[in-house]
């Protein structure tokens, strides 16, 4: 299996002219591939220059662990989206990643993987309302809440979109 996440540029002509291939697939669908296959390999594989023009989504990448305490398997549903969230190896920090197919539709979750009576910090990599894997890939939001083990969090996933958040304790 080829394991490459973290593509940003989908359109492969604008790095190849003679490639008119395309990844079907939003930014924070690549950046939701790092939770949701798992690999004691990570790679950012895309050039450097597109993880310069989006920044702010190559901090996810810079931030997600490699190796985990525990996996929990949040949603799924065969062939149309799933939904993990990872601990991180000895930080007590967690992270989730929600990959989605071809349709649209709310992700509904309940963030109860937490530990209980503690506060946290979630910045979530999210596709924006017009994100679509064909026409606006690299359309996203970012934005940091403050959540709970008792928080629920209904996210928007576009057509072959997605999310990825980070969680840190609060002090």
């Amino acid at each position: 299996m080829d394991y490459t996440p973290g593509i940003f540029e989908m359109d492969i002509s604008k790095i190849n002219p003679a490639n008119n291939s395309h990844v079907n697939s939003t930014i924070c669908n690549q950046l939701a591939l790092y939770l949701t296959m798992y690999s004691p390999l990570q790679m950012a594989a895309d050039l450097p220059e597109n993880y310069n023009r989006f920044a702010d989504a190559f901090q996810f990448i810079k931030d997600v662990a490699i190796d985990w305490d525990d996996s929990k398997y949040i949603e799924a549903e065969p062939g149309e989206y799933v939904t993990v969230a990872r601990k991180a190896k000895d930080t007590g920090k967690w992270f989730l990643g929600s990959v989605n197919g071809d349709n649209s539709r709310t992700s509904n979750i309940t963030l109860d993987f937490l530990a209980a009576g503690k506060k946290y910090t979630a910045t979530i990599y999210a596709d924006a309302k017009d994100a679509h894997y064909k026409t606006n890939p690299q359309a996203y939001t970012i934005r940091k809440i403050a959540v709970t083990s008792k928080s629920k969090l209904a996210q928007f996933c576009a057509p072959g979109g997605g999310y990825a958040i980070s969680f840190v304790e609060s002090k």
